[in-house]
């Protein structure tokens, strides 16, 4: 299998020593940073490097866009414009609608690898970043169901979990669970810098309480590359507005609490946070037996998305898939491994609501 990846940093370097690692992938290059491209061949991230875009998709089958997220339309319409009939493109960015609502190609698939490290650069990238990692597709009513399958089973591989999700509630969760978070950690550092000075305090050299690991934790973030997040912040404004909005209304409701000197409700709602919490990282775990269903599918284009936006609509986890059409080309079957048995009945119930055939081996 050959693979370009366009734009090799800390995702697309991780991706091309992934691939070459776990597929035995003939990864080939591009990154506009003769550098990046260098250290690319240096770490092993790449087979091979190409003096341009087009070139790097020359007969490749998956084509990663590792593109900032402000140029990213572009850079995808490149891609697909260099790319063969049979070649999948996909993307690793942050936010969705802006590249989803500008291509609409049978051959690409949006995509987004919950994935990161504290130092960004190819020369950080590991074959390790993806395990266990969700990685986000939004595929469209005309996705082709064999590149989306080609998609799937290559995320698996390179040790992710693809979930299926359409783009408008991606940059919507992406909002609350990652872009406030970032906006947070620069207001909260600039309240704390501010506060030491006040208090007259040299901020150059006065030290951060040894007491207060928490606020590091919750600001680890702060100042984060600025290029990059300023685009992010930009491409998903509407969302994350409405964000901050609900961030400041509870942020109201609690400091009302407290000019209330409300204990109880107070104590409600440290408990209510607390139950939110574990509830949220329960979510995250998936376990358990592993069930196999068989759905009869028509050949329609749009079918495969909309078994597996519906499933990760309802948070189910598709361990593998694999597509099976007929001779004559008029319809087949889809089979789906689903992860534990209550999510794989509930998987089996949601095919029947859209009116496939679907049973249980």
């Amino acid at each position: 299998m050959r693979i370009a990846v366009v734009g090799v940093g800390l995702i697309g370097g991780s991706v091309g020593l992934a691939a070459r690692e776990r597929l035995d992938a003939e990864v080939v290059g591009f990154d506009p940073s003769p550098a990046a491209l260098e250290t690319a061949l240096e770490v092993g991230a790449v087979d091979r490097v190409t003096p341009t875009a087009e070139a790097a998709l020359d007969g490749a089958e998956v084509a990663f866009v590792a593109a900032p997220v402000g140029v990213l339309p572009d850079a995808v319409r490149t891609a697909l414009a260099a790319a063969g009939d049979d070649c999948v493109v996909t993307d690793v960015g942050s936010t969705k609608r802006t590249v989803g609502d500008a291509i609409r190609d049978e051959r690409f698939i949006g995509g987004h690898p919950l994935a990161g490290a504290a130092s960004a650069g190819v020369e950080n990238a590991r074959a390790a970043l993806f395990d266990g990692a969700t990685w986000y597709l939004t595929p469209i009513a005309t996705t082709r169901g064999t590149l989306y399958e080609r998609l799937h089973r290559l995320l698996l591989a390179l040790g992710a979990r693809p979930r299926a999700i359409d783009a408008q509630t991606h940059d919507r969760l992406l909002a609350t669970v990652s872009h406030l978070p970032h906006v947070l950690a620069n207001v909260l550092v600039a309240q704390a810098a501010r506060a030491r000075t006040e208090a007259g305090r040299d901020e150059a050299v006065e030290p951060l309480p040894a007491t207060g690991p928490s606020f590091r934790d919750i600001t680890r973030v702060a100042g984060s590359n600025t290029a990059i997040w300023r685009d992010i912040y930009l491409a998903n404004a509407d969302a994350l507005i409405g964000s901050i909005d609900d961030a400041l209304d509870r942020l109201t409701a609690f400091r009302a609490a407290l000019a209330d000197a409300d204990g109880e409700g107070i104590a409600a709602w440290n408990d209510a946070a607390r139950d939110d919490r574990r509830r949220l990282l329960e979510g995250d775990l998936a376990g358990g037996e592993v069930s196999e269903l068989r759905v009869s599918v028509p050949n329609r284009p749009g079918v495969v998305a909309e078994i597996a936006l519906a499933l990760g609509r309802a948070g189910i986890n598709i361990v593998d898939m694999a597509l099976h059409p007929a001779p004559d080309r008029s319809s087949g079957s889809i089979v789906l491994w689903i992860a534990g048995a209550e999510p794989a009945a509930q998987a089996e119930a949601l095919v029947a609501g859209l009116g496939l055939p679907v049973s249980r081996a």
